[in-house]
């Protein structure tokens, strides 16, 4: 095995050529400047804020705040949801149910599968049908107007004259005076 000889120390050396050297007065000279600049400018203010990073409990009694963007939605339409997520899902149950039934005992012909899809569809649409109908007759109730009466007593006469303009022009008006 061969050995390496040992490299000598460290010898101090000169800066390379073209490099600057610096010199120990103006070094001296920097600092003091530095020192002067830090006397004279003032202390920076405090600061006037506090962040308080404690993380806030997770339940109380202040409501939640709705975030921008889309709007949350009512408890009504979750409701609502729900409702058409379970009648698909029961819809499905008894969709694969009666194809279950229809395929093992072959009776999966295309009159009866017309009769099957045909069945509920005829059932429903008339009972949709009346549910808008009773729905429109309501809401037209609720928007007549108050029925309210006056009762004179001694002449009354009934002012029925109509008027009939044209007005024309860039810069028109039209004045409905009635005659006198």
């Amino acid at each position: 095995m061969n050995h390496l000889p040992d490299l000598p120390a460290r010898q101090p050396h000169a800066p390379k050529a073209g490099h600057p050297t610096i010199n120990p007065a103006a070094l001296e000279f920097l600092h003091d400047v530095e020192e002067a600049l830090a006397a004279a400018t003032p202390e920076p203010p405090k600061a006037t804020s506090f962040r308080d990073d404690t993380p806030l409990p997770a339940t109380g009694p202040t409501p939640p705040v709705p975030q921008p963007g889309r709007p949350p939605m009512s408890s009504k339409a979750t409701d609502d949801s729900v409702r058409m997520i379970s009648a698909g899902f029961l819809t499905l149950c008894a969709g694969g149910a009666a194809s279950g039934v229809l395929h093992f005992s072959s009776h999966a012909d295309p009159t009866t599968l017309a009769l099957i899809a045909a069945a509920p569809i005829g059932i429903a649409v008339p009972i949709l049908a009346l549910t808008r109908l009773l729905r429109g007759a309501k809401e037209a109730a609720a928007a007549l107007p108050a029925e309210h009466h006056h009762h004179y007593t001694g002449t009354v006469i009934q002012d029925q004259r109509s008027i009939n303009t044209q007005t024309r022009g860039v810069w028109a008006s039209t004045r409905n005076q009635l005659p006198r």
